[in-house]
């Protein structure tokens, strides 16, 4: 336990929650929340599970109907051929992602992965005693792997290659001809897991559509792991349901695991899950709109101050900006030296909370996560606007 560290996301958002308890106007663009619930089906769905809850042990893998929910669910993804057997469950995609890095890694293998990069992954490894492997994407390059990056990264034998499409916390996504190129070079390594962490894929912007390495060569379906969750899409993170679909050896391992770990989801978990899955899904899709109306807000707001560099994003609901022309000036006498500084002096001075780059592994950035309440966003990033203007 002496490799584990606590969330520097979580970090920022109780120091937020600590200024707004003293009375404090806080505008908080830190925590990856979408900030929505879901269709009032899941919650009667819920309700009727509890009126009829058995009290009993559930499947290791998932309950039968969890997994055929998610079977279709994947299919209308572009996800074919897969069965039960290929999926198992977990209390969320970060569950299923540390149970993943155990069946997949052991003590000094390496697991590479863009930067930036979604915290956890980090701590997770760290904690198993992986080695890392990081692969630089700075904002000239839109925080995106190129091909020739990807291959010198698998020529080197990494026991793992964890991919996040939409990304978090840049929001950038790969386009189908992207997807292809590092599909072309993956297949030229036969040696390294892919795992596929896309839990925001029905987050996707502009019209470009989501995909995924099997869906453009099937014929690495036998080491590619597709991670997904109801966290995201159906704004449930609380209710804490992960899902794989990958290969039968793989979904059997995690299957084990939770058998040691947490035995099963509780039912009116799954009961929740299998609505969300099955049921309308005119509350993502409307969700879906509004973000992408916020991300053109954010965007455009960020690319107008003098220095800052904002790669669009087009997915998930995170904007990246580079916020790096503001080290080495000072506010209001207060100097700032990196994005810790800008985000602990943002917070102070206009009250307005985000993450800073560097907890993603990228200093020169900050995460803007703009799911707040609608009428806190035109605010919050004024007060942004005007700290730039007030530096010297």
């Amino acid at each position: 336990m002496g490799n584990a560290k606590p969330s520097a996301i979580m970090a920022v958002a109780e120091k937020a929650k600590k200024l707004k308890s003293e009375g404090r106007d806080i505008v908080s663009f830190s925590i990856g929340v979408p900030n929505f619930l879901p269709g009032e089906h899941v919650y009667a769905a819920a309700r009727e599970a509890l009126a009829k809850d058995s009290g009993q042990y559930g499947s290791n893998r998932g309950a039968d109907a969890l997994l055929d929910a998610f079977l279709k669910h994947i299919e209308a993804l572009g996800f074919t051929g897969y069965t039960r057997m290929n999926c198992a469950t977990g209390i969320g995609a970060k569950h299923i992602l540390y149970n993943l890095a155990e069946a997949l890694l052991d003590p000094g293998d390496t697991i590479a992965y863009a930067v930036p990069f979604w915290t956890t992954y980090a701590d997770i490894a760290e904690v198993l005693g992986a080695k890392i492997l990081e692969l630089p994407c700075p904002s000239s390059q839109d925080y995106k792997l190129t091909p020739a990056q990807l291959d010198a990264a698998l020529a080197t034998k990494p026991k793992v290659f964890l991919f996040n499409n939409p990304n978090n916390p840049t929001g950038m996504v790969y386009t189908r001809d992207e997807i292809a190129a590092l599909a072309d070079v993956i297949a030229k390594h036969p040696d390294t897991w892919v795992i596929t962490d896309d839990i925001y894929n029905t987050m996707v912007f502009d019209g470009i559509g989501y995909h995924n390495f099997v869906m453009l060569r099937p014929e690495l379906r036998d080491r590619v792991i597709f991670v997904d969750s109801i966290s995201k899409t159906y704004g449930m993170p609380g209710w804490r349901a992960g899902f794989i679909a990958g290969p039968e050896v793989v979904a059997k391992a995690l299957t084990v695991l939770n058998s040691t770990h947490i035995t099963n989801l509780p039912e009116v978990v799954t009961a929740a899950a299998v609505a969300a899955l099955a049921g309308p899904q005119d509350v993502p899709t409307a969700k879906r709109a509004e973000f992408q109306a916020r991300r053109d807000l954010v965007v455009a707001t960020m690319n107008a101050i003098p220095g800052v560099v904002c790669p669009k994003p087009q997915g998930a609901f995170y904007v990246f900006p580079d916020i790096s022309c503001a080290f080495g000036k000072s506010h209001k006498g207060v100097k700032i030296a990196n994005d810790v500084d800008f985000c602990n002096v943002l917070l102070e001075a206009k009250g307005v909370a985000c993450v800073p780059g560097s907890a993603f592994g990228e200093p020169r950035s900050l995460r803007i996560s703009y799911t707040c309440p609608e009428a806190q966003l035109p605010v919050g990033l004024e007060r942004i606007r005007e700290f730039f203007a007030e530096l010297a």
